[in-house]
């Protein structure tokens, strides 16, 4: 099973709000998910609120973000802790 990280909709007409959710690559967009990350609303200044505890141990299983959500992660210094972590595993 391939998981990826990405972003479902939610929200109103023209109001978009997204949940960050961790997923298997073969389901559809707004379908059923393995487990919430996070969620992003664009409008209201780019608000983001991410677990960074489950995002890191889903980076660590081998999930594959998204390019917005591995853009949203480097934001938050996410994606270099992992990178850290990963350093640290090899050496």
């Amino acid at each position: 099973m391939a998981v990826k990280i990405r972003l479902t909709r939610m929200g109103a007409k023209k109001r978009p709000t997204y949940r960050i959710v961790a997923t298997d690559s073969r389901r559809p967009r707004d379908g059923e998910y393995l487990e919430l990350i996070g969620t992003y609303q664009p409008i209201n200044d780019s608000a983001v609120k991410i677990n960074e505890e489950i995002a890191l141990k889903w980076l660590n299983r081998g999930a594959i973000p998204t390019d917005t959500v591995r853009s949203l992660f480097s934001k938050a210094g996410i994606m270099k802790k992992f990178a850290d972590s990963k350093n640290e595993k090899r050496g």
